[in-house]
């Protein structure tokens, strides 16, 4: 049997590629327009926030951010930048692009994300200005005390919540702990629209910046009271160079109005996907959890857990061979657990040179791997993948 990651590119994919064909045929525009404001609307009071700011991927929400924040002069070139060793590398690359100093933080075994704990320990030898947390595939560890420290010690926390999209902590949503969080709609995450992401924030003066930094440092498609500030601020002449005033850095990371119609169109099915996955990711940690082979996985202290993959750490290197062996001989689809550690690759040692340091992150990156939690997965195929995690198998 073959068990991919993911087995379509959308929910009702056969309905939504209809819908879209239609929606093709009548739509007055493609580039940016009503949909994209629609759906930002939607995806901000989705997830409690007060804006949300599309991107042309998850990876250009977090340049963007990173762009936005040093625009704004919240950041300075050089600052110390902590970021989730276990992570994908569109968290530490902008990081590095953008002249900030990057520094690693490790991650708890049983929840594969930075405790605060970790980030005490850390501060109190490398203080920092910023601290960008990856909620690693539906988990987090204590945030909230994440949370009060970096209060306590004027310390800008941002999240990266592109594989978390659901999960509840405590009774908040994963995103809401920081100053900023990403998402990600890429096609294997909770909510597909193919590529795309989104930042959002309750800061009024961000999410600005964002739509400005999206956008080539233009002020386009800010709404129209905000514009009219921005204009009398800088003694811009509306009435000709307004439309080609460049106010700060900026890319083109717009999306259109293809993807923010998807966006619409799957908003209806992610409750579902998430109560599936969730249903699902229980009974596959389970599974994990009774095997000994395997380090253990607490979920328990999350109120909601959403993730699109199932992450497998082994506890030696001969038991990763031996179960990476096993799934792939089985067709199913494995991958490394998201990027593995930061710290491992190339563009990491090429630049930093190779740590010798013992890490839970590297023996992730080199025990680790994950496998689908599709909410289109029948329950056969379940079966056969639960049976692969049996330690007698």
């Amino acid at each position: 049997m073959e068990v991919k990651l993911i087995k379509s590119s959308f929910m009702q994919e056969q309905k939504t590629k209809d819908a879209l064909c239609a929606f093709i045929q009548w739509a007055k525009q493609l580039s940016i327009g009503e949909y994209c404001r629609k759906f930002e609307t939607l995806f901000a009071q989705r997830q409690g926030r007060k804006y949300c700011v599309f991107f042309n991927s998850g990876s250009s929400a977090n340049l963007a951010l990173i762009q936005s924040l040093l625009n704004m002069g919240q950041i300075q070139r050089w600052d110390t930048v902590w970021f989730s060793a276990l992570t994908r590398a569109t968290n530490a690359m902008p990081i590095i692009q953008l002249w900030l100093t990057p520094v690693p933080v490790d991650i708890q075994w049983d929840t594969l994300n930075v405790s605060s704990a970790m980030v005490k320990k850390i501060h109190e030898q490398t203080p920092l200005k910023v601290l960008f947390i990856t909620n690693l595939l539906g988990w987090c560890d204590d945030i909230e005390r994440i949370q009060d420290y970096c209060h306590e010690q004027d310390i800008l926390l941002l999240e990266d919540n592109c594989e978390s999209m659901g999960t509840v902590y405590k009774g908040k949503k994963l995103w809401n702990y920081s100053l900023a969080s990403t998402f990600s709609t890429y096609v294997g995450h909770h909510m597909s629209t193919i590529e795309w992401g989104m930042v959002c924030t309750d800061d009024q003066d961000l999410y600005d910046m964002l739509v400005m930094t999206r956008a080539h440092g233009w002020d386009r498609n800010l709404p129209p009271e905000r514009q009219d500030a921005i204009r009398k601020k800088y003694w811009i002449d509306e009435s000709f160079y307004t439309k080609y005033t460049f106010y700060t850095l900026g890319y083109n990371l717009r999306p259109n109005e293809i993807t923010w119609f998807l966006g619409c169109e799957q908003m209806q099915y992610l409750d579902e996907i998430i109560q599936t996955r969730e249903t699902n990711s229980h009974r596959f940690i389970e599974e994990i959890n009774n095997n000994t082979d395997f380090y253990l996985l607490k979920i328990d202290h999350l109120d909601v857990f959403s993730n699109f993959a199932i992450p497998v750490v082994c506890k030696s290197q001969e038991l990763f061979d031996t179960y990476r062996e096993r799934f792939q001989s089985a067709g199913i689809e494995i991958r490394p657990i998201v990027g593995g550690d930061m710290t491992q690759q190339l563009f990491w040692t090429n630049i930093y040179g190779l740590s010798d340091t013992e890490t839970n992150a590297k023996r992730a990156h080199n025990q680790g791997f994950y496998f689908g939690n599709s909410p289109e997965y029948r329950d056969n195929e379940i079966a056969y993948i639960l049976s692969l995690l049996k330690r007698n198998a």
